[in-house]
């Protein structure tokens, strides 16, 4: 995995941002999930950029970019980032939270987006409703509040397996990877710190404005509502669909890394 040796810096006007990037070509630009940072597309980066220009970001307060000290949003991040190398209009692809900054950044500066890859996402108005989402919601917030970090590595790594598996089922190097990256993420910050980030809103209504190639790609093992709301999306983008990995959940690129290349650079190279 990569470290901060290898990372270049955009100083933007809240502190540097930090991004891998690597190869040449057309642009794709991959954002992580949420605790993590650039090393959670360890498979992906050779892959696309044997082919593409690959740009992999920490998102702000993540890896190794700097923390927010003032109201901010992703994709304004995102942005400017991709001015800033002159790298648009790129192809995002995003898993869980990088999906919806993907989907943030094609409604708000879609001028920068060629295409757009979201997994396990849909956009940032959709809220998870389940049972099982809802009771580790609350256990993060729980274990922050009381600054266990350890209870809160714990309840993050319980959505590894997901709903329908148990740890046993899982690949015990992903969640040691994903552990790695979470420490490092939330030991950046303090119980009491404040949330600068402003959401996108009001985005559903308007992803019939989105006329870009958008491919949902969802492993069948996520929740059921999560897979409704990858649907619906595809429904109201024009350019629409959806394709699926069988048996894994969340982390589908850490999962099965080699069908989840194959079905990426499907889709660049349909562009």
């Amino acid at each position: 995995m990569t470290g901060a040796s290898d990372l270049c810096f955009f100083p933007s006007s809240d502190g540097d941002l930090a991004y891998l990037d690597s190869g040449s070509g057309d642009p794709v630009v991959l954002l992580h999930a949420g605790y993590v940072d650039h090393r959670y597309w360890a498979d992906q980066i050779p892959a696309l950029a044997a082919e593409y220009r690959v740009i992999a970001p920490d998102v702000r307060g993540h890896g190794f970019s700097a923390n927010a000290t003032e109201p901010f949003r992703w994709a304004d991040d995102l942005a400017a980032l991709l001015r800033h190398l002159d790298a648009g209009p790129a192809v995002l692809v995003g898993v869980s939270m990088g999906g919806v900054i993907a989907t943030d950044t094609v409604l708000e500066y879609p001028e920068l987006v060629r295409a757009v890859v979201t997994c396990g996402a849909a956009t940032g108005d959709f809220q998870y409703s389940d049972s099982w989402t809802r009771e580790i919601q609350a256990e993060y917030a729980r274990t922050l509040g009381a600054g266990d970090i350890e209870g809160w590595l714990a309840a993050f790594l319980r959505v590894v397996p997901g709903p329908h598996r148990t740890a046993a089922d899982i690949d015990p190097e992903i969640p040691r990877r994903l552990n790695e990256m979470a420490l490092h993420m939330i030991t950046k910050h303090t119980p009491d710190e404040k949330d600068w980030h402003v959401r996108v809103t009001d985005s559903w209504s308007r992803l019939s404005t989105i006329e870009v190639p958008l491919l949902a790609l969802n492993g069948t093992l996520e929740p059921a509502e999560l897979i409704d709301a990858a649907e619906r999306l595809v429904r109201e983008v024009p350019n629409g669909r959806t394709e699926t990995v069988e048996g894994v959940g969340h982390y589908i690129n850490m999962e099965k890394p080699d069908d989840f290349n194959r079905v990426v650079l499907e889709f660049l190279r349909s562009l």
